[in-house]
C-alpha cells in the first residue's frame, strides 16, 4: 500500500471539497460520435445528471482513501447543517429523501476507490517498479469502477429500506422506479465520468511523481 503524506492529504481534502461542491452544479454532457466531428462539428448533449460522482472518484484517486473519506464527510456535514449544496437543496430534512443514500454512499465509495488507487502493484521488473509509483491507467480505471459500484450498491440498499419505511406514503411498490431514476438511468454516463476521473488522476500523479 503506497502511503500518502499528510500535506498531500490536507491539500487534496480542501481541493476535493471544493471540487465536490462545484461538480454538483456542473451538468454532465456527452458529445456526438468522433467520426461526426469533422463533418458536422462537435455537438454536446446533456445527460440529465451532474458531475459529482466523477469528483468523488477523482479526489480519491489523487489523495487516497483518507482524503476521499474526509472530503465526503465534510461535504455531508456542510449540506445537512449549513449550506444548500446537494442536488435538491440541503438541510437535515434531506435525510428523508431517497437520494440521500447515494450521498451517504460517497463515503465508502471514496474509501474503496482510494484504497485501490494507492495499492502497490507487484511487478517482476524491478526497474519499472522503482521508476514510478503511479499505477497503470487501467488500474486507476478499475479503482474508479469499483468505487462507482460501491456507491450504487449502497444507494440501492438505502432505496430498499426507504421503500419499506415509506410503503403506504409512496402508494405501493415504487422501488423499481427509484432504482431506474437513481441508478440505471445515470450509470453509463457515470462510467464515462469514472474513466475521465481515472485519466485526469493518472496524468496529475505522473506530473507530481507519486
Amino acid at each position: 500500500m503506497t502511503r500518502v503524506s499528510r500535506p498531500y492529504i490536507f491539500m487534496w481534502t480542501i481541493v476535493g471539497l471544493f471540487l465536490t461542491i462545484g461538480a454538483n452544479f456542473l451538468p454532465a454532457y456527452v458529445t456526438s460520435s468522433p467520426w461526426q466531428w469533422f463533418g458536422e462539428g462537435i455537438t454536446a448533449y446533456p445527460t440529465g445528471f451532474k458531475c459529482q460522482v466523477g469528483a468523488v472518484l477523482l479526489v480519491s484517486c489523487l489523495g487516497g482513501r483518507t482524503t476521499g473519506v474526509l472530503t465526503q464527510i465534510a461535504y455531508l456535514l456542510l449540506g445537512l447543517l449549513w449550506l444548500k449544496i446537494f442536488n435538491d437543496g440541503g438541510g437535515i430534512e434531506y435525510l428523508q429523501k431517497p437520494a440521500f443514500g447515494y450521498l451517504l454512499a460517497f463515503i465508502p465509495g471514496a474509501w474503496v476507490c482510494g484504497q485501490l488507487a494507492f495499492r502497490r502493484i507487484s511487478s517482476p521488473d524491478a526497474v519499472t517498479r522503482l521508476s514510478s509509483s503511479t499505477p497503470p491507467l487501467e488500474y486507476l480505471g478499475l479503482s474508479c469502477l469499483c468505487g462507482l459500484l460501491t456507491i450504487h450498491t449502497i444507494g440501492i440498499s438505502y432505496l430498499i429500506g426507504f421503500q419499506l419505511i415509506n410503503w403506504q406514503e409512496l402508494g405501493g411498490f415504487k422501488l423499481l422506479d427509484l432504482i431506474t431514476t437513481y441508478s440505471i438511468y445515470p450509470f453509463l454516463g457515470q462510467v464515462v465520468l469514472a474513466c475521465t476521473a481515472a485519466f485526469i488522476a493518472f496524468t496529475v500523479r505522473k506530473i507530481m511523481f507519486y
